[in-house]
Formats: C-alpha cells, structure tokens, sequence
C-alpha cells in the first residue's frame, strides 16, 4: 500500500491506497491558518495516519507517501515556495518533504498539487484517452497542469500557472502581487455596502474561508451578490482557458477543484461559452470534462507520482 496527501488552501486529503490505486482508507483535515508550514506538515501527517488506520495499516508498514502541495515545487528536494494560499507560506522556502519523511518514517516524494491531480486524471481519471490535455482546479486558488505527448510538462518547476494568465490589464491585485491574472478575478471578494449571506454562513458553519458548500447555499438562496461574483469567476475561468488552450492547443480540458467539482455541471454551458469567446479555432474547441476522480483525484496522483521521473 501506499500515501497519498493533497494539501489545499482550505483542506488537506489524505488516502491510503492498494497495488491498483483503490482508496482503502481516507481522512480529511481542515489546513491550518496558524502556525506556518510547520504546522500545516503536521496535519498533513495526522490525515495520512488517521487514513492509515482506516485502512487497518501501520504508517511504517506503506510503502512510500506522495504529497502535493500548491507552490512552487522542487520535487528532487522536496522543497515548497512561494504557496500563496497557505497562511503563512506564501515568502517563505520549506523542505517538506524531509518534514514529512521524519513524521511518518517512511520515503516521501513532494510534487505540485495540480501537477499530481492533472496526472491522476491522465493515468486512471478522465484524461486516459488523451495525449495532450489542461488540467484546471479551481478551488481557494486557480491551478493548471499540462500534460504534452502523454507527460506532465512543468517547464522549470512552474508551468501550468493558469490561475496568473492576464485576464484584465491592471485589473483586481492578486496574492502573488500581480494585477489582472485569472485568480485574483475568479476568487470573489465581498463588495463593500452590498448584503450578502456569504460571511453569516461562514459563521453559522465556523469555517475559516468561504467555501464551496457555502458558496452553493447562498446561491440556492438567491443571494444576488453571490449570483453576481460567481459569474464573474466563471467568466475569468473560461477567458483564461480560452487562453491557455491558444497557446497549447491540447485535446481535453478537464475541470476539478472544489469549486470545480461542485459547480462545473451548474456552470458547464458558461464555461464553455466563456472559454469558446476567446478560441483562435473556435472550429475545433477541445473537449470539456469534470475531474473523474473527484476529492482524491490530488492524493491519488500524488501516490502515482511516487516513483514517476516527471
């Protein structure tokens, strides 16, 4: 058997998995917003334990964990930088995969979160029929992976950045200091004076962040603010795919994400509407799917990338 952990802006996944990649045990951990990447390692080794023991296995007894993270990832270092949606992390360098290694006690090989989602999705989800394809994850953030002629393309460590495609020439400012990139227009910001039941549900469910679920309700509810900024996302989402795809011109794109996977059906026909405004060859769009591995789809290709020179 073997690890896997998915390190998200607003939750960490963990799954235990047999010789064919079949989740036997799994847990699911809030990220930390305190405390740093330290803190954060921690949890991700408490998600992996408690999947661990789920699945009736020792921590010593795997063999191997990948891990993915969002940032800049050094895989042969196992060094993450520059993780923006990560309270804490976002200027500073920290080798987690060593980190992780110490707490489990067994090998550990660290690579990008959509990366490993994206390959996930290549190997066993909805991109097996494809050579060339967009992985697009949209949740806290926007992340991408490219897969070319059959393998992850990750340039010098950090190709595949959709979320910071100019989308708006001085537009809103991002996390990453940038102004106008597809993130900063897709991650909807409260607009000041303006009611919205976002935040009172935050409370009522005592999240730190506004997440999918909670965005879902206040759409089911008629929040109009909520309406509003979640067309605006959807409409960056699909200028900055119509963009990514004239450059790449890749057979498939495929969605996940928590919001992703939470909104792609409600959402499908916009953000193919969108994405198809800003096609060269508006002939021949690429084909659009949801990510077939759902939650796990980050842990399950972080496992498949164990022992994968990509």
């Amino acid at each position: 058997m073997v690890g896997g952990i998915d390190l998200g802006g607003a939750k960490v996944q963990a799954a235990v998995l047999d010789d064919d990649h079949r989740p036997m045990g799994e847990a699911r951990h809030p990220t930390p917003t305190q405390g740093g990447p330290e803190a954060i390692a921690e949890a991700m080794a408490a998600a992996l334990e408690e999947a661990a023991q789920s699945a009736g296995v020792e921590l010593a007894k795997l063999d191997g964990a990948g891990a993915c993270s969002p940032g800049d990832v050094d895989s042969e270092r196992g060094i993450v930088a520059n993780a923006h949606n990560l309270v804490g992390w976002g200027d500073t360098s920290f080798g987690l995969g060593e980190d992780l290694a110490r707490r489990l006690g067994v090998r550990v090989r660290v690579s990008n979160d959509v990366n490993a989602a994206t390959f996930g999705e290549l190997r066993l989800g909805a991109g097996r029929p494809y050579e060339s394809l967009l992985g697009v994850f949209w949740g806290t953030g926007v992340g991408g992976g490219i897969v070319l002629d059959g393998r992850i393309w990750s340039g010098r460590g950090a190709a595949g950045e959709i979320g910071h495609t100019l989308v708006k020439i001085g537009g809103a400012r991002c996390s990453c200091g940038n102004h106008g990139p597809m993130e900063a227009h897709a991650r909807a910001e409260h607009d000041k004076g303006r009611k919205t039941k976002l935040f009172k549900l935050m409370k009522e469910r005592e999240r730190p962040r506004v997440t999918s679920g909670i965005w879902e309700r206040a759409l089911d509810e008629g929040d109009e603010l909520a309406a509003e900024l979640m067309k605006r996302a959807v409409e960056a989402v699909g200028a900055g795919i119509g963009s990514a795809v004239n450059l790449l011109d890749v057979q498939a794109v495929i969605v996940g994400g928590g919001m992703g996977l939470r909104f792609f059906e409600r959402f499908r026909e916009d953000i193919s509407k969108a994405m198809h405004e800003h096609l060269f060859d508006r002939d021949h769009p690429p084909e659009l799917h949801v990510a077939e591995l759902g939650d796990l789809g980050g842990a399950i290709g972080a496992s498949l990338l164990l022992d994968e020179d990509v």
